[in-house]
């Protein structure tokens, strides 16, 4: 029978009526294979996943292809956001032996959950150079039958080639420099971003970039980010209407998005567009900002007060059925005059940019009558909420809750949006009650109750990240108290005892798995171990001295063990280099103590609108926080303090004097 049915994943819900046997990952389905002596079918994807929804469609929904599959197989079900632990490793195996990777993962195993073979996509009927997935299934269940041993000894060498790779990496030097050139180097002159299609958001990298022109005054720095973020921000990958960003864009120029919509992606890109708001006057970066807050809070946030992990890609099966527009369309809602302005605008033509006569839309200037379009915005953005909707994925994930938690209580004390921190904080509350379940984080939640899949290393640097921040913004003590609880259980628990500074991806007594990930590589979200550096970096300055000096060597050692990473690929190492560019600044602090009334006497706000991505920036009272000790009111006034690393310049008390100071 299909066993989904009381999943707390959307992902395995949308199977739980096919007439697959499925199970969910668990070691009693591996007993049913040993029982059995068959192989295991491992499927793995996502819920906003195109292709993901393609194959269980063609296949999974087939009643001929399913009954191959319950008799030959058992067959486990996993959504890799739940699980990414289990996704880490057979994509790793899957990457082996095919050249790339990708969801849906399509995986065999031995009963030992030992990967035999691997690929992804399999389509019903055959393609040039791919089987039909029903012949696969058939290949596959005759070798076992007719070449058991073989198949397993194939595993085997699998397994020990994968293993063969779990080393730690080689300790070295960061050189922030050189990663700046290498980029600069694959940048793409013509279209903004780097590489080429599809083209994905690297808000890391763009992160790294910033804080690199805040501590040089690189203008190739600024350049590169500027250009970046004002095409994907003009482009059709990011929703001119209500805001937030696509996934990726298919094409190099932007134009074509892949529709989803990821929580830990708009998270990240908040960010980096509030933090471009301090270096650019253009005003793209605040616009920005505030409608990607704005497309968090409207369209992702939960009951409960967490955000959920994603908008589909596809509406009623149909790619960009929401999204895509006509000329003739836009002048049904508009008008003829206002829909020909709105099409010329927003590049909406008659051949179409996207598929089928539809156009994706794109804003590449702004336009010379800002009230006409905000008029025209409204009424496009009403109708299109009267057209069908796509799906949301509402479980809510630690690690990215903890990136919406950062962007959020950051942008908002830096833009002026006191409802964004709010709304941080009642996410950190919800995570800090439901995900922690005798005393270690659990992964996900969905409608109040938490999943059962342990945290992984993310999770704990995501979220740490996300509470210290947090207790900048507000003063709290509180927040700093529980980011350091979570930093001190993933030290403890996810170090790799081979290397200092090197770290799991599991914990020490998370279920073990045929091979135990460890993947340092920055991708469409920090690494694990890149977050925990970065958390325990920043908790390095805010905590007493004990702790500062064992998280700053960690941080230390770490960086030097990513320094490989960063020299060879920086768009994979783009969180590694933020972390080491903040190092790099010491990193760099601003104590601001406040006068008995709680007043800064400017001095705050300045900071947080002036001081580059990366610094730590504490007000209260004297005494009120480890920053904040031995440091007192000047001459009776509001005074800062900036120091970087151990240095410290001397206090001031006017906000031009701490504009300077951070220059």
């Amino acid at each position: 029978m299909n066993r989904l049915g009381k999943s707390t994943s959307p992902y395995l819900l949308q199977h739980a009526d096919n007439p697959v046997h499925w199970w969910e990952w668990s070691p009693e389905a591996f007993e049913e294979a040993k029982r059995r002596n068959v192989p295991v079918l491992l499927s793995v994807g996502y819920a906003a996943c195109h292709w993901c929804h393609v194959m269980a469609h063609e296949s999974f929904e087939d009643s001929a292809v399913a009954e191959l599959m319950n008799e030959h197989f058992v067959n486990i079900k996993v959504d890799r956001e739940e699980r990414p632990d289990v996704d880490a490793v057979y994509m790793a195996a899957t990457q082996a032996m095919t050249g790339h990777g990708g969801w849906p993962m399509t995986a065999f195993l031995t009963p030992d959950a030992e990967p035999f073979y691997c690929g992804t996509y399999y389509p019903p009927t055959p393609r040039p150079g791919m089987p039909s997935f029903s012949q696969l299934l058939t290949a596959i269940a005759d070798a076992w039958r007719d070449r058991g041993d073989e198949v397993r000894e194939t595993a085997q060498q699998i397994l020990g080639q994968l293993k063969s790779y779990d080393r730690p990496l080689p300790e070295g030097a960061m050189d922030l420099d050189q990663a700046l050139w290498k980029l600069a180097d694959e940048f793409d002159s013509e279209n903004a971003g780097f590489g080429g299609a599809p083209k994905f958001p690297p808000s890391m990298v763009l992160e790294f970039l910033l804080c690199q022109h805040g501590r040089t005054g690189s203008a190739t720095a600024l350049d590169l980010a500027e250009r970046t973020c004002e095409a994907m921000a003009r482009g059709g990958m990011y929703d001119q209407l209500g805001g937030g960003f696509a996934r990726y864009s298919v094409d190099a120029g932007w134009v074509v998005p892949h529709f989803e919509k990821m929580l830990y992606d708009n998270a990240l890109l908040l960010r980096v567009y509030a933090h471009l708001s301090r270096v650019s006057d253009t005003g793209l970066g605040r616009r920005i900002a505030e409608e990607t807050a704005g497309f968090l809070l409207r369209d992702l946030r939960t009951p409960q007060g967490g955000f959920a992990a994603a908008l589909d890609a596809d509406t009623e099966g149909v790619e960009g059925l929401t999204y895509a527009w006509t000329p003739a369309q836009l002048t049904e809602v508009l008008g003829a005059e206002d829909g020909g302005w709105a099409a010329s605008l927003l590049k909406v033509t008659a051949d179409g940019t996207f598929e089928e006569g539809m156009s994706t839309l794109q804003l590449h200037e702004d336009p010379a009558d800002p009230d006409r379009w905000q008029r025209i915005r409204v009424l496009l953005l009403a109708a299109r909420d009267e057209r069908p909707q796509p799906a949301r994925d509402d479980k809510v994930v630690t690690a990215w809750n903890g990136q919406a938690i950062t962007a959020l209580a950051e942008a908002g004390a830096v833009l002026g949006h006191a409802e964004w921190i709010a709304a941080a904080a009642e996410a950190a509350e919800l995570l800090l009650d439901l995900h922690v379940v005798d005393g270690r984080l659990r992964r996900t939640s969905r409608d109040g109750v938490a999943g059962q899949a342990a945290g992984v290393l993310e999770d704990y640097g995501c979220l740490a990240d996300g509470l210290l921040t947090l207790h900048q913004v507000t003063g709290q003590s509180r927040w700093l108290d529980r980011a350091v609880e979570l930093l001190d259980i993933a030290v403890d628990r996810f170090a790799d005892e081979r290397a200092a500074g090197s770290f799991y991806d599991t914990a020490d007594d998370a279920e073990a798995l045929v091979q135990r990930p460890a993947d340092s590589s920055d991708n469409a979200s920090p690494s694990g171990a890149s977050a925990l550096t970065g958390a325990l970096l920043t908790a390095s300055v805010l905590v007493g001295p004990d702790r500062a000096t064992r998280y700053r060597d960690l941080v230390d050692k770490a960086l030097s063990r990513a320094s490989t990473l960063a020299g060879h690929a920086p768009r994979f190492a783009g969180h590694w280099l933020t972390a080491a560019e903040a190092a790099e600044s010491g990193p760099l602090q601003v104590a601001i103590v406040v006068d008995p009334d709680g007043l800064d006497g400017g001095l705050l706000s300045l900071a947080r609108a002036s001081a580059p991505g990366g610094t730590v920036i504490v007000a209260g009272q004297p005494g009120s926080a480890p920053l904040l000790a031995d440091r007192d009111l000047v001459d009776g006034k509001p005074a800062a303090y900036v120091c970087r690393g151990y240095v410290c310049d001397r206090p001031v008390t006017d906000p031009d004097d701490l504009s300077a100071l951070l220059r």
